[in-house]
């Protein structure tokens, strides 16, 4: 085991401090997901949004005494941490790294590494199921590929595991080497070459040779041959290599067959001049790729065929996320039934520890399978993590798990199946819950969601979590240290679901959150969330329901204050925010006003300003620059009155989203992020830099032929001018689906293709011409996404991206997940 001393000569570090020399046991980069802070480890990484640094007194204060952490920390920290061990890096990433690598050179066990433009994730899933009947496989967790990620999946390899299978994926030159060494791998291979991250590398030669990196001593590569520019360079290296192909260029094996038989595509190959067939349970092209390289592993480790066939029959599809879902009695529930090992279950339990507790979070899981480990060991270990997550009450189902229910504390009820759980089920037992499923694919606890899940509209709204948290980041990287970030989660949070996102947004610390109405608060507050929120739009019936809460009314009018002073109480303190009207001309207060707002504020001192603020007329548009830095100049004026009439300071707020962008020297003490957290840059100027947020789709409900001259949808407004076929898709003006996108005006993606509406958007429905696209019923539709993007489609119908993302209603069906 690594101890603490160790590590000054594995970093080329310096201690600052030494207390004690305890062993290394979990390595920790995120404080958000401390786990047990004996035997922890905590390198405090500077990144391009965050720096770990930030949080070294949060972890001492919760038990953690094992600190690497750069150069540019001072020595003032042996004062502040006396009982810390601590050492100093000329770079916290690379000390990760490089304690990682000394963990993989104590292990001798064949290591696949795994990169390309695409599939890393599923070739690596895919062969841990393939082989795992045979070998004890340690993998990297969902796609831990990253400079951070590598590291931390390298360092779960244990002396039980026979195989490991680590993915690695780069975004610029030189980093490969450096994951190089973390995984050394005996065994490679390369999916494909293709345009991810073509913008980090001069050209996509570089990014391929970069890439190569990775298999530097490798004994064997496994590869397609019919990526020209990649077949190249690896002949140039001189690697051994396994190939395939399905071009029929020479390689070790030959595709020379495919055809599609229902959900099945049948292979035909030959392999050491030997002609064979094998089905794959599968029928796009991505999962064929994928399918193609795991088999060339397969042969090559010579299985026979009918065990091939055998172990791909039995192939699953890949949940590349973590999805929170509605559920019944006003359960949110968190699916992640694909796999169950104990590092995914611990990523699991940090996105339900994130959510407010409701009546409390519950974990239904299953046996976890392979682990390598002794069983008493194993299940000491989940309870001691279930322990540490704060989790309520747990479901095992599994005979394993039933056995070990003693280590839960009585707090593990269990099932030796899951039919015997079901037919318990009771789903009145569950209640304002938030619930985790975590089960082994052989466990089926996809009937266990099922069971659960609130009957789902045939169109939702996909939130990515992860994106939002990258927008928030790419925002806060602009702001200085001490500014306070407001985020607008008005409006159900621009349509992405207000709890959701509000609690998101309370986990990563932002300051403040703002809604328009008071509903909207104390449906917040109601949810659990606990961050100080404005209400935009208040009136004097809903003062009472603001105190009630702890909700903060912006107060933009002489009439609106003497109103709430009426309803105060002198004893009782109530915050509230001036709005200032410098040129909007919508709400707000102007400088004729002051007389009698501080007559009254001085005269009612239990109500106190937290902050003023106003509001940008055209920030987003360099053409009104002249006028925003007018409006910002009498802000400043007036704040400046405001704070010298009221004898105290307070918070001065004017820049939006665009603001934020085009104006960071005037951040003030806050600034207020709107639409740019949803993924739409309002000036334009950086829309790449930002991540979308929301996929809307729907399913075809039918297709059919119809003939040239034809009318379709109301008022016979789609004329087909030539025979064609139509689908009809589960979408229409009730949704939110705009009645403009009618008549060819809109368009949406079904298979990967851009199709037209024809004729008038229903209420409920709408038409597409998918005249010699492959379609049927129960085909997926992409309304709006990545392809498709909102900026496009407002374009389309002369509206704003703001309109299309508050129009989705509410009886659309939210999915919220984390990569």
């Amino acid at each position: 085991m690594l101890s603490f001393q160790q590590l000054v000569s594995i970093t080329q570090g310096r201690l600052v401090q030494f207390v004690q020399d305890w062993p290394v046991v979990h390595l920790l980069t995120d404080s958000r997901k401390l786990s047990q802070p004996a035997g922890t480890l905590f390198f405090a990484i500077p990144g391009k949004y965050n720096d770990g640094h930030k949080y070294l007194a949060q972890l001492y204060a919760q038990g953690v005494r094992q600190f690497i952490v750069d150069v540019q920390q001072t020595e003032e920290l042996a004062q502040q941490y006396p009982e810390a061990n601590i050492l100093q890096v000329q770079r916290s990433l690379a000390a990760l790294q490089a304690v990682a690598a000394w963990h993989r050179q104590q292990f001798t066990i064949p290591v696949i590494g795994i990169t390309g433009s695409n599939g890393k994730t599923i070739v690596k899933e895919w062969l841990a199921q393939l082989l795992s009947p045979d070998e004890l496989v340690v993998k990297s967790p969902r796609s831990f590929n990253s400079q951070v990620g590598v590291p931390l999946s390298v360092w779960q390899l244990n002396s039980n595991h026979t195989l490991a299978i680590f993915e690695a994926g780069i975004s610029q030159p030189g980093e490969m080497e450096k994951l190089q060494q973390v995984i050394q791998p005996t065994m490679g291979i390369f999916t494909n070459i293709g345009n991810a991250h073509d913008e980090g590398f001069s050209s996509r030669q570089q990014k391929v040779q970069e890439k190569l990196e990775l298999f530097k001593g490798t004994d064997l590569l496994f590869y397609c041959a019919d990526y020209e520019l990649l077949h190249e360079a690896i002949e140039a290296t001189q690697l051994k290599a396994f190939s395939w192909s399905r071009s029929g260029k020479a390689a070790d094996l030959v595709v020379s067959g495919i055809t599609t038989a229902g959900h099945r595509t049948i292979v035909v190959y030959t392999y050491k001049g030997k002609k064979q067939r094998l089905a794959i349970p599968f029928t796009d092209e991505a999962s064929l790729e994928n399918a193609l390289h795991c088999l060339a592993v397969l042969l090559y480790r010579n299985f026979p065929l009918a065990e091939i066939q055998d172990r791909l029959d039995r192939l699953q599809p890949v949940a590349m996320r973590l999805e929170m879902k509605e559920a019944i009695n006003g359960c949110y529930l968190i699916d992640d039934t694909y796999n169950n090992d104990l590092a995914g279950l611990a990523i699991a339990l940090d996105l339900l520890a994130s959510q407010p507790p409701r009546s409390g979070h519950t974990l239904i899981l299953s046996d976890l399978l392979e682990s390598g480990m002794q069983e008493q060991d194993l299940y000491r270990q989940v309870a001691a993590l279930i322990e540490a997550k704060g989790v309520d009450r747990v479901i095992g189902v599994g005979k394993t798990i039933q056995k070990h229910a003693a280590l839960f504390n009585g707090r593990c009820t269990c099932y030796s199946s899951t039919a015997e759980f079901l037919e318990q089920f009771e789903a009145g037992s569950f209640r304002n819950e938030v619930i985790l499923i975590k089960g082994a694919r052989v466990f089926g606890f996809e009937k266990i969601v099922h069971a659960f899940q609130q009957k789902v509209h045939g169109t939702v709204l996909e939130v990515n979590l992860d994106a939002l948290v990258h927008n928030l980041n790419f925002y806060r990287s602009k702001l200085a240290s001490e500014t306070k970030l407001m985020v607008m989660v008005k409006a159900f949070a621009y349509g992405s679901g207000s709890f959701e996102v509000a609690n998101l947004l309370q986990f990563h610390q932002v300051d403040y959150l703002a809604v328009a109405y008071t509903d909207e608060g104390v449906s917040l507050r109601e949810h659990g969330i606990t961050l100080p929120i404005m209400v935009m739009n208040p009136s004097p019936d809903s003062f009472a329901k603001l105190r009630q809460y702890s909700l903060e009314p912006e107060i933009y009018s002489v009439e609106l204050l003497e109103s709430f002073i009426a309803s105060s109480d002198p004893g009782i303190l109530d915050k509230i925010h001036l709005k200032l009207d410098t040129g909007m001309h919508r709400l707000g207060f102007t400088a004729s006003d002051f007389d009698v707002v501080f007559e009254l504020l001085q005269k009612n001192p239990q109500v106190r300003v937290v902050s003023t603020f106003s509001h940008l007329a055209g920030a987003d548009e360099a053409l009104h620059n002249d006028f925003s830095q007018l409006q910002i100049a009498t802000f400043r004026e007036l704040s400046a009155e405001i704070e010298a009439r009221l004898g105290y300071p307070v918070l001065k707020h004017i820049l939006n989203s665009a603001g934020i962008v085009r104006f960071p020297e005037h951040q003030l003490d806050m600034v207020r992020l709107g639409i740019g957290l949803y993924g739409v840059e309002a000036t334009g100027a950086e829309q790449e830099a930002l991540r979308p947020v929301s996929i809307l789709k729907t399913t075809v409900s039918q297709v059919k032929q119809i003939a040239k001259g034809e009318t379709v949808g109301y008022s016979r407004k789609g004329i087909a001018d030539s025979d064609k076929t139509i689908a009809t898709i589960a979408i229409g003006y009730a949704d939110g689906y705009d009645r403009r996108f009618s008549n060819g005006q809109g368009e949406v993606s079904i298979n990967g293709k851009r199709m037209p509406v024809i004729g008038n958007v229903c209420m409920d429905m709408c038409m597409i011409d998918v005249t010699g696209l492959d379609v049927k019923a129960g085909d997926e539709v992409v309304v709006y996404g990545p392809q498709l993007t909102l900026v496009e489609l407002a374009q389309k119908i002369g509206t704003i991206p703001y309109e299309l993302l508050t129009n989705v209603s509410t009886r659309v069906k939210r999915i919220f997940y984390s990569e």
